[in-house]
């Protein structure tokens, strides 16, 4: 008798399905991405900005992240609505593009609170919050730049490291209570922050400006994959670390970059 193939089934389970969900950073390019991704799967999502994009997915929340009681808003409220988090990921970030000699205290200030201090505001809310889920996962966005460096990113590869250093020590620290913690570390990005500092110094604002595509040409070429990543290639990634299909993935520093430094020397822009 001949057996017969299952057939797919019409509708497809989605991943994240009623997870409560918290993304910083949501009006950017990338944190628009895992917004409309965490979404597809049917999470409900909660996203955070200083400034949000006209067609925000999710439930849009401005916030400062930078402020603790802006950040203590946010977090009561979910508390109040479902008194539980699964998932949180610090996507809020900025660039400042000077040397160290010409950073301001005031600009190395703004972006440690930007990048790193915020990480430590939302995740201690966040921590509470997923105790009560029974689970979490917080997942920190940290970048190449705190293994390598950029030319004149130096508070930025800075706060990087921070970002990297704290969070496998809050990976050790929660783990007994079954939030695990992890950091993605993007390299170029098709985003506006990439577009700003292709374009921050005169030079290489007048070599986009009039040839674009010899600039895209070569920076999809120091990358062997050939070509710099789209902020849906973040937000797979991501999606993947925030559901069950990651339970044992903690602690770690995963580098998204098409194999950028996987390179002894990559050629200079």
């Amino acid at each position: 008798m001949k057996r017969k193939r299952p057939q797919p089934s019409a509708v497809k389970p989605e991943y994240l399905l009623n997870r409560v969900a918290v993304v910083t950073g949501a009006g950017g390019g990338i944190g628009q991405a895992i917004c409309q991704r965490f979404e597809k799967e049917g999470a409900i999502v909660y996203a955070a900005d200083i400034t949000l994009a006209e067609n925000q997915v999710g439930q849009p929340y401005e916030i400062d992240v930078t402020s603790e009681d802006s950040v203590n808003v946010l977090f009561d409220d979910i508390a109040s609505q479902h008194g539980l988090l699964h998932i949180l990921v610090n996507a809020a970030g900025i660039e400042i593009e000077k040397t160290i000699e010409d950073t301001t205290l005031d600009e190395w200030n703004k972006i440690m609170a930007v990048n790193c201090t915020s990480m430590f505001l939302t995740s201690r809310r966040a921590v509470k919050l997923m105790r009560a889920a029974g689970s979490g996962s917080i997942i920190n966005f940290g970048s190449y730049d705190g293994f390598i460096a950029d030319p004149q990113l130096a508070a930025y590869c800075a706060s990087k490291g921070a970002v990297h250093a704290l969070t496998r020590a809050m990976a050790c620290d929660h783990g007994p209570d079954n939030i695990r913690v992890n950091a993605v570390c993007p390299g170029y990005v098709d985003t506006p922050m990439l577009q700003s500092f292709l374009g921050s110094s005169g030079d290489a604002k007048a070599n986009i400006k009039n040839n674009p595509e010899h600039v895209q040409k070569a920076l999809n070429d120091v990358h062997p994959i050939g070509r710099c990543g789209q902020p849906d290639d973040v937000a797979n990634l991501v999606n993947w670390l925030a559901g069950d299909e990651a339970r044992y993935a903690s602690g770690q520093l995963w580098i998204i970059d098409g194999g950028l430094t996987a390179q002894v020397q990559q050629m200079k822009l």
